[in-house]
């Protein structure tokens, strides 16, 4: 295929392929890119094709192309760990560990109940109706696993588009990456007493937005996520809201 054919989707492709390749660590931080050329050979791309997604990365704070020098990839304390697709670059890399995992948790607890409390403050009836719709699908007991993640993600984001704060909704991805990887450690399904007990939980959010109760929806959605945090606290053997320094 010639240059001028190339579709579109190759400067997502390159995007994608280092960027998870910088989050596995087989480009670790500190280390430098394979030169230009190399990558251009590998991926089959242009010149113009390759820098512009090298500029994608470096805006998200993963490498910096210096003259003469090459391209380095950054502290990974440096990312945008925000960004919606370093968060599914971790997860497509296998690189959700427990520490990643539970941090994750700790940004749902810092802004998820208050997403709950403002949706009691603001939601009107049809983000009511659609909050219980999706308890209702996640309540169904035939759904598989992948299809309950979906229903959660999906009842979440309702909860933060109901809150009329655009930064709530804005934190999906994040929520969704914690989602996927808390259910890949441990699932309520197919344990029936497990999947009730979960659904219950969300029901409870659910009920308190619709009757503008904050300080309840508030509670429940911290509930939601602290037992999620205790499910993989039994798996890992690890709770880092009971951790100590020293």
């Amino acid at each position: 295929m010639s240059r001028k054919q190339q579709p579109k989707g190759f400067h997502g492709h390159v995007i994608s392929e280092l960027g998870r390749s910088i989050v596995s660590g087989t480009y670790p931080e500190n280390s430098l890119l394979p030169r230009d050329a190399e990558l251009q050979e590998r991926f089959g791309v242009s010149r113009t094709v390759l820098r512009e997604a090298l500029k994608t990365l470096a805006a998200k704070g993963m490498i910096q192309p210096k003259a003469k020098i090459g391209t380095r990839v950054l502290a990974r304390k440096g990312w945008n760990l925000f960004d919606p697709d370093i968060l599914q670059w971790h997860a497509e890399a296998g690189a959700i560990d427990a520490g990643f995992l539970f941090s994750l948790q700790e940004m749902r607890l810092a802004l998820e109940p208050e997403a709950a409390a403002l949706a009691a403050l603001r939601r009107n009836d049809a983000q009511v109706e659609e909050i219980f719709h999706w308890v209702e699908r996640m309540g169904d007991m035939t759904i598989s696993g992948p299809e309950f993640v979906q229903y959660d993600l999906r009842l979440h984001i309702a909860i933060a588009e109901a809150s009329q704060n655009p930064f709530m909704r804005a934190i999906s991805a994040l929520v969704e990456a914690a989602l996927v990887a808390t259910f890949t450690v441990s699932s309520p399904i197919p344990n029936t007493e497990r999947h009730k007990l979960t659904v219950e939980r969300h029901r409870a959010i659910a009920q308190a937005i619709m009757n503008k109760d904050p300080e309840q929806a508030r509670s429940a959605m911290r509930t939601v996520i602290l037992e999620g945090i205790g499910r993989v606290s039994e798996v890992t053997g690890k709770n880092p809201l009971t951790a100590t320094n020293g």
